[in-house]
């Protein structure tokens, strides 16, 4: 049993080794025929070491970067040669694939990188942070009460751009010795100025319910997802309705650690094909494409896991619901919006059409919910989050300069000019 076992690992690992190889060499023929890049066009790098199960990471942030390089010109430094692939694909910055350390050692030394951001904390982060003279900032994939918001990692960076002061709070509950009014700036969700997109589905009397649940995670703290235990019953009670309309969007790893759990993402998606059959008008919609935000700003009420989706719903301001997890091992954060949110147990997932009805009602619902937007986000008036962001580029590369004048003998970085001055006066 050993042996084949070990052989059964080693045919995996030749195999992924081919793949991977296959992908590096047509990431290349690719990279080929486009101009090279540009020496000195780059000031902004954001470092990606992900493959292409995590382009999700990457996606929400292709917008807002889109903005951002009308300005400072962004390039996405590409570790994993089906991430880069993936990137080539899409709509999003230019691509400079570096998978080895040399690759990314002779980029960086022909661009003037002064501000590198991180959308993930992949253990290869480390590699990118050996390079001085430069701010190495944490933008994140989400913003979200999950206990990766607050890990340690933070301290890694010198900065974090966070949503609000709801983060900066979490961070000052679990984080030690950490400057967090200096090493944070608030950005609010600049994403959600960019949710758009076609819908599938024309719209008419229904009440669109979206379903988003994430993965059933890789281990017992991190048991968020509700597809099997809450899924399968609240999905069918809605295609039942003639009222209402179903957005049955997964996370993209759902089922990649427990075959049960997969096997449920499997039957709602066959349910919602089946419902689509019986009745062409209902348009119900399995949602697994690559753009996130019609989604979130065309749904009337949001049925989501503890993850990013509940923050990217909670921008928009409208009324949602959050699964209570089946595992009492479930790490959940209960000082911010999941102390006061509207949770949906698994055994009332069946009733699923009276919640519904009751939170799009319930004025004390839909004034905590106005509460808690403003705490976790701000100002959520479309662009307004878009200049935040821009402002702390802005003050990310003041700061820059700064340190770069005191480099050469010209300023101190930790005075303003009145203190120059008056230490001048002393002399």
């Amino acid at each position: 049993m050993g042996a084949v076992s070990d052989a059964k690992k080693a045919y995996r690992l030749l195999k992924r080794a081919l793949a991977s190889r296959t992908a590096v060499q047509r990431v290349r023929r690719r990279l080929a025929d486009r101009e090279p890049h540009p020496t000195g066009r780059y000031q902004i790098a954001v470092y990606f070491a992900d493959g292409a199960v995590n382009m999700y990471q990457m996606r929400q942030w292709y917008r807002p970067l889109a903005e951002l390089a009308k300005r400072w010109p962004v390039v996405v430094l590409a570790r994993s040669a089906t991430g880069a692939d993936r990137l080539l694909d899409e709509d999003g910055p230019p691509v400079a694939f570096v998978p080895t350390v040399r690759d990314l050692e002779q980029f960086v030394a022909s661009q003037d990188i002064r501000i590198v951001l991180y959308v993930n904390q992949n253990t290869r982060n480390f590699q990118m942070f050996r390079y001085g003279r430069r701010w190495h900032v944490f933008i994140n994939h989400g913003e979200s009460d999950k206990m990766y918001m607050t890990t340690n990692q933070y301290k890694a960076y010198d900065y974090a751009l966070v949503a609000g002061q709801a983060a900066r709070d979490r961070l000052s509950r679990t984080l030690w010795d950490w400057d967090i009014e200096r090493r944070t700036l608030e950005i609010g969700r600049p994403q959600a100025d960019h949710y758009s997109g076609t819908l599938p589905y024309t719209p008419d009397d229904r009440t669109v319910v979206l379903y988003a649940p994430t993965w059933e995670g890789d281990r017992p703290s991190a048991h968020y997802g509700s597809i099997a235990s809450h899924g399968e019953a609240l999905v069918g009670a809605l295609l039942a309705s003639s009222a209402h309309r179903v957005v049955y969007r997964p996370h993209p790893r759902s089922g990649v650690v427990d075959d049960a759990y997969g096997a449920a993402h499997r039957r709602i998606i066959a349910a919602i094909s089946a419902a689509n059959a019986a009745d062409p008008a209902a348009q119900h919609v399995y949602d697994n494409g690559p753009d996130l935000g019609w989604q979130l700003a065309a749904a009337d009420v949001a049925i989501v896991d503890i993850s990013a989706m509940v923050y990217d719903r909670l921008a928009v301001g409208k009324p949602l619901m959050i699964t209570r997890p089946v595992d009492d091992r479930a790490s959940i954060d209960t000082n911010g919006y999941l102390s006061d949110c509207e949770w949906l147990e698994a055994d009332a997932a069946s009733g699923i059409i009276a919640e519904v009805e009751r939170v799009r009602a319930d004025e004390g619902a839909i004034a905590r919910l106005r509460m808690w937007v403003q705490h976790y986000f701000g100002d959520t008036t479309p662009g307004v989050a878009t200049a935040k962001f821009h402002g702390a580029i802005e003050e990310l590369m003041r700061r820059w300069d700064r340190w770069q004048a005191h480099e050469i003998g010209a300023v101190r970085p930790d005075e303003d000019d009145d203190d120059e001055e008056a230490d001048e006066e002393e002399v």
